[in-house]
């Protein structure tokens, strides 16, 4: 019996090990770093703080707002640390990241500092929101490559949390601080921080393995992940509208948090699940060969030939580009046509719903809309950017898989249907700025997952890291065309007309607020124009690559993961 008792404890030990150890427990950990990690998007919800405790303009309020966008999505530089590094030092370097910036600025809006200069800000949320480009780069790069033949998904989920983060950070807040905006900032330097440092050592690189059979059971296992999600986003969105409905108290708010974390949760269990299998899977093997012969490794290359002399030179062979789906160098990628018309069609897309969602405080402002409906639009976009963000990615995966469709061509369409967004914002149709919430918020997630995965397959995985940090700064660049220089600029020059109309000046260090549908419309026609050309732009990707989608994209990794199995074979 005693003996039997041990021998239960020590399997049970050995169990736990092998979910904390293994590739489906770094899956959940990356769920969860990512559904901690979407402070960006919740600008909208304290950019009033900003704006009214340090008293700035709408123009230098999208200053700021650009830098944080610059900051989330400068990438290049993790990118290039990741090509060096573990996920894990890039982990704790976003995790730094995050504390100090948004801890600096939480300080500003307190009072709890002198009031800071106008560049001073900028460099805070840059540092804050550039945590983003280190935590994706650690979760995404490290799940794509675990699992590449599950590619589409995966970044659908992972980016799908990312969008759903200020939904589920939005309960949160409200269970723990109430309606006390100062204290949500608080709340986004420090969760994040603390759950990065808590998974660094269980984000990392694993052998991928192949067969057709285990291909089926890793689609399964990820769409249990997501049909988890989804109910989450369904229970967050039936929150949303009983809040809108009923005035939450604290207590009813803690409630709906825990609810939300219990369900986010469940995912473990799906972990656990897996990971008993595979057990199972691998004592069978050792009942049928209990005593494995390990074959003797082969003998060492006799070839004279230097690795520089086999490997041709990146620079030298920058202007000549690889197949479409092999592994392009930075240069060969970066030069590239098809890596140039990706990221102006991302400039025009993301630049163009970015602009919607950091405006979307002012926008409600501006129209009418009740302070305590500025927490339900963001809700909503949160909600909508998980969905866009797993639709396109699972979908997507779905359409390649059975009728080779273009993942291109899916984003000509989600372009195309981000314009009807922009411009109900533009014209103020009764409650459309609900609507408007949905649709952009749909757009903004969907075109984040297919651009992570169509770089993923057009330009190989070698260099991923650095590539979609790369094209991921093409937001912000789109982002301070359409937001700093355009709807920035417009607002500000139709407030002063309305004072002036209205015969009052405006004080030194005195906000600039507008209020009328003319505020943000000429604005938001020029956003639903640019967009409008970015899909055009993407439609010439999807000419230029339509006989590649034709084809099996996946089989050389196939393959090479057959080939680790055949191996592990010879061994057990």
């Amino acid at each position: 019996m005693v003996e039997d008792g041990g021998g239960r404890a020590n399997e049970t030990r050995t169990l736990t090990l092998q979910i904390l150890t293994g590739r489906w427990f770094t899956v959940f950990a990356s769920f969860l770093v990512m559904a901690a990690s979407g402070a960006t998007y919740m600008f909208g919800l304290y950019s009033g703080t900003i704006k009214s405790s340090l008293g700035y303009d709408q123009t230098t309020l999208n200053l700021i707002s650009f830098c944080k966008d610059w900051g989330a999505n400068a990438g290049v530089i993790p990118g290039l640390i990741h090509e060096l590094t573990p996920p894990s030092f890039v982990l704790a370097v976003g995790a730094v990241l995050n504390f100090s910036g948004y801890f600096m600025i939480w300080l500003a809006v307190s009072g709890k500092i002198p009031k800071p200069k106008v560049w001073q800000m900028c460099l805070y949320i840059c540092i804050g929101a550039n945590s983003q480009a280190f935590s994706n780069t650690a979760t995404l790069v490290t799940c794509v490559k675990n699992f590449p033949a599950s590619r589409g998904v995966v970044l659908g989920i992972l980016k799908g949390y990312q969008g759903l983060s200020s939904a589920i950070i939005t309960q949160i807040y409200h269970a723990v601080y109430g309606n006390h905006i100062k204290g949500l900032i608080l709340l986004i330097a420090s969760l994040p921080a603390a759950l990065s440092f808590a998974f660094v050592r269980t984000i990392r690189l694993m052998n991928a393995s192949y067969q057709k059979e285990k291909e089926k059971e890793e689609q399964t296992v990820f769409y249990n992940f997501l049909y988890i999600s989804l109910g989450l986003a369904g229970f967050l969105m039936i929150i949303i509208i009983l809040e809108k409905l009923l005035n939450f108290t604290q207590i009813e708010f803690i409630g709906s948090g825990a609810t939300a974390i219990l369900l986010f949760f469940l995912q473990l269990a799906v972990v656990i699940k897996e990971e008993f299998n595979l057990r199972k899977l691998k004592k069978q093997a050792m009942d049928v060969h209990p005593n494995p012969e390990i074959p003797p490794l082969p003998p060492p290359s006799t070839t004279d030939e230097s690795s520089s002399e086999k490997q041709i030179s990146c620079l030298s062979n920058m202007f000549h580009p690889s197949e479409r789906g092999e592994d392009y160098t930075i240069p060969q990628a970066l030069l590239s046509i098809d890596m140039l018309v990706l990221i102006l069609s991302a400039i025009c897309g993301l630049g163009g719903s970015l602009t919607a969602v950091d405006n979307l405080g002012q926008i409600g402002a501006s129209l009418g809309y009740p302070i305590k409906s500025l927490s339900t639009f963001i809700s909503l976009l949160s909600i909508w950017n998980y969905l866009g963000r797993v639709a396109a990615g699972s979908i997507s995966e779905s359409l390649l898989n059975k009728y080779k469709f273009p993942r291109p061509f899916m984003l000509t369409l989600i372009l195309i249907l981000s314009c009807l967004g922009h411009l109900l914002i533009a014209f103020n149709i009764k409650n459309s700025l609900y609507v408007a919430s949905i649709i952009v918020g749909f757009c903004l997630g969907a075109q984040w997952a297919l651009l992570h995965t169509i770089i993923s397959e057009l330009f190989g995985l070698k260099h991923y890291s650095t590539l979609f940090n790369f094209a991921g700064v093409a937001s912000p660049l789109g982002s301070y065309l359409l937001n700093v220089r355009v709807t920035g600029h417009l607002y500000d020059k139709e407030a002063e007309r309305k004072m002036a109309a209205m015969g009052i000046e405006r004080k030194a260090g005195e906000e600039l607020n507008c209020v009328g549908v003319e505020c943000f419309r000429l604005a938001f026609i020029i956003v639903a124009g640019v967009s409008l050309f970015g899909s055009l732009v993407s439609f010439m990707l999807v000419i230029r690559t339509k006989k590649f989608y034709r084809t099996d994209i996946y089989k050389k990794f196939r393959e090479k993961a057959e080939a680790f199995d055949d191996d592990a074979k010879m061994i057990y």
